[in-house]
């Protein structure tokens, strides 16, 4: 039995109550706070993980900014990414996912309960608007998760070259950067074993905006690329 169904038969009588709630935390008008709706995800997520059998190790939390209104550029293994994070990460953040996943079921009732964007980035237009609601997002303390690569890389834990426009929310915010290194993440659900897995979350040292004002988005990229990229080497010696 791969992990997705394992996951879902192991949670199965709980799975329609949580359901119910996220998508009412996405309805309009809803008065839970940000921090109410992620700690109630996050829960979720840990007793998913727990029960999938998935060990989520973490790394470097002092890394993580004293003060809310930063980004996490984390590189992209596959769909457990996220949970991987959210297991992470005890600081409320949204998501930018691409367009494609809006369709997905739970995936855009637990984006929209986060308050989280889809980004479509074919359309310059509406990328644009998902860079300048980001910035006012994260100048107004909120923090959000976006994947640099743009797609997931197929080879592991080597990564694919970063987009530089993905920096451009930050840039604008002059927010801290905060590179994320995911090891082993592509592991629990694109190996057909409901085996136990672990996985990493390595949080590196911010960039914060005098040191990356100066210099084109694209170095940028390239700078955190390669942050994230030693860090794996390193954790996997």
């Amino acid at each position: 039995m791969n992990r997705i169904a394992y996951m879902v038969v192991k949670n199965l009588f709980q799975l329609p109550r949580w359901f119910y709630q996220i998508c009412r935390f996405g309805l309009p008008g809803d008065k839970h706070t940000d921090k109410e709706r992620y700690d109630y995800i996050r829960t979720v997520v840990k007793t998913i993980n727990y029960s999938g059998k998935v060990e989520v190790e973490v790394h470097g939390l002092e890394n993580l900014p004293s003060k809310n209104g930063f980004i996490l550029f984390p590189n992209h293994q596959g769909l457990f990414d996220v949970l991987a994070l959210m297991d992470a990460c005890p600081n409320p953040f949204r998501v930018v996912v691409k367009k494609e996943a809006s369709n997905l079921i739970l995936v855009k009732q637990v984006i929209r309960a986060l308050n989280g964007l889809f980004i479509d980035r074919s359309d310059l237009r509406a990328s644009l608007a998902i860079i300048t609601q980001m910035t006012k997002d994260v100048k107004n303390g909120k923090n959000y998760i976006i994947f640099a690569e743009g797609t997931r890389s197929r080879d592991g834990n080597q990564l694919l070259p970063f987009k530089g426009g993905t920096f451009k929310s930050a840039v604008n915010a002059r927010c801290p950067i905060v590179p994320v290194a995911l090891i082993d993440c592509f592991k629990p659900f694109d190996e057909k074993s409901s085996k136990k897995q672990k996985v990493k979350v390595c949080f590196t040292k911010p960039l914060y905006p005098e040191e990356y004002q100066t210099i084109k988005t694209n170095q940028i990229a390239e700078i955190v690329h390669d942050k994230i990229q030693e860090e794996i080497n390193q954790k996997i010696g």
